[in-house]
């Protein structure tokens, strides 16, 4: 219910180490940066109703899109990050286009993905 309030006048949402909310911190792998970001990039390119737009491996960033049934589109940016030799973390940025808020749908789509990448890496989650 909160988040559906919140969603009223936000249309965007991330994720940082310092969220106060648990569902919004950073997640962290058990992987170099480039092992982690060959793995993070092949799962999200296989995500359905996700579109990839841009990689840029030398920065860590993979830009997305989504499109709702409503119409509305959903630009996403996902950060990996090498933390220290053998450890990454991987943020994540979402917003929708348009003015008005988005209902929450942003938060959901960033549980979706941290989801998905949990899912197939679970043998690196730390």
């Amino acid at each position: 219910m909160k988040r559906l309030l919140i969603g009223l006048i936000r249309s965007h949402e991330h994720t940082s180490d310092r969220s106060k909310d648990p569902k919004l911190k950073s997640h962290y792998y058990r992987l170099s940066k480039d092992r982690a970001w060959d793995e993070v990039s092949s799962i999200l390119k296989k995500m359905k109703g996700y579109k990839v737009l841009h990689e840029v491996q030398t920065v860590g960033e993979i830009v997305m899109e989504k499109k709702t049934m409503s119409g509305r589109t959903m630009d996403i940016t996902i950060q990996v990050v090498g933390t220290s030799p053998g450890n990454t973390a991987v943020d994540i940025y979402s917003a929708s286009r348009g003015s008005l808020g988005d209902l929450g749908a942003n938060y959901r789509i960033i549980q979706e993905i941290y989801s998905v990448l949990d899912r197939k890496l679970s043998s690196y989650k730390t």
